[in-house]
């Protein structure tokens, strides 16, 4: 949970309605920059949806302040999904459990601070980013409604997922040059088989557990030859941006 000496310094600067470089600094956790998107309509008042999305390794905040924001399109596309939705784009250091300790601070700085709809709650994670969530969903799945794992392989623990009910959806293209899809393929099979002893049907995995192997056409029809870059091309796909945000 946040610490009562946890505190914020804002950016001071905007990129597309997103305010950069804000920094929780928390007492236990250490600095954590993130790039934050409120609507105007938010004052408080209401509950909105949240929105966490983290970037691949080009995305990093040794990268560069906002390249996360320069180099996907998560953030943008989610606006077209839901209106009453603050977003928040971080921009750590790695994508191992540090990373993913901080993540889960900068989601319980957000619950405690603005007027959130706990029951729409959802994550994203693109390449290192999906290997930073997976790991954030291993240890905290109970805070999202549902999780986006994007062109990465799944580090985290299982059993806590399963326990949790929380929805995952595996994409990935299927010859994904720096991961492969087997990766994916495994995880899924995974969660699978441990909903399958927790005595669910078919039916009822299928609600919470989707494998999405995209082929060679998926990305060259699209005017994409490297699959593993091509990931951002799911950010415009409505069938998995729908997924997410359908909960």
């Amino acid at each position: 949970m946040p610490q009562n000496g946890d505190t914020v310094t804002e950016g001071t600067e905007e990129y597309r309605g997103f305010l950069l470089d804000n920094i929780l600094h928390s007492e236990n956790d250490g600095d954590i920059h993130y790039n934050l998107y409120v609507p105007d309509s938010y004052d408080g008042s209401t509950p909105y949806a949240l929105f966490f999305t983290l970037p691949g390794y080009e995305g990093l905040y040794f990268q560069g302040v906002g390249e996360n924001l320069y180099s996907e399109n998560f953030e943008f596309e989610a606006q077209n999904y839901v209106k009453d939705m603050i977003i928040v784009a971080p921009q750590l250091s790695d994508w191992g459990e540090t990373s993913a300790d901080q993540t889960i601070a900068l989601v319980e700085y957000f619950l405690a601070h603005y007027n959130v709809d706990e029951s729409r709650v959802f994550a994203e994670g693109y390449s290192g980013g999906g290997e930073t969530m997976s790991q954030v969903m291993g240890k905290r799945p109970e805070l999202f409604t549902a999780y986006l794992q994007c062109s990465s392989q799944w580090d985290g623990d299982y059993e806590t997922v399963v326990k949790s009910r929380t929805p995952v959806y595996f994409v990935v293209g299927e010859e994904d040059e720096y991961y492969g899809s087997e990766p994916s393929r495994e995880a899924y099979e995974t969660l699978h088989n441990l909903y399958r002893e927790e005595g669910l049907s078919d039916e009822e995995i299928g609600r919470l557990l989707v494998l999405d192997i995209k082929d060679a056409d998926y990305f060259s029809s699209q005017g994409v030859s490297y699959q593993h870059g091509g990931g951002n091309l799911f950010a415009r796909d409505n069938k998995i941006m729908g997924w997410l945000f359908d909960r």
